[in-house]
């Protein structure tokens, strides 16, 4: 039986955003997903963040002197994206420590956001 997919037209559009988190200590994948979840949880309940259609894509982890800072790719439902980015300003505190999470861009593909807004700042 042979499986067809939905064409182009019926599809939901995305979009990726980029961002960048800095903290006080250094955070893992999971910590950063764990972060946004509970935020939109709060802020939208169940069903509003499951229209966001949100998925971390990947995850950059970087020291620059001494600065801990994580750098990400998230896809959204594209109407849903500045819902999304307003879920941002919330996240200020995790265990205990200080967190700051800043938009860099959003585009179109994984491709481009990785190359405008994450290697454009040189992560090593």
């Amino acid at each position: 039986m042979k499986l067809k997919i939905l064409p182009p037209h019926l599809r939901n559009k995305k979009r990726y955003l980029a961002f960048e988190v800095l903290s006080e200590r250094s955070l893992n994948r999971e910590e950063v997903i764990s972060m946004i979840w509970a935020a939109a949880g709060d802020m939208y309940g169940a069903c509003g963040v499951s229209r966001f259609d949100l998925w971390v894509v990947k995850i950059w982890r970087c020291n620059n002197q001494g600065k801990n800072i994580t750098k990400g790719i998230l896809r959204c439902n594209r109407a849903e994206v500045n819902t999304l980015r307003s879920v941002f300003p919330l996240i200020n505190r995790f265990k205990g420590k200080r967190v700051v999470f800043h938009t860099l861009g959003i585009s179109g593909t994984i491709k481009s956001a990785t190359r405008k807004f994450i290697k454009k700042n040189s992560i090593k």
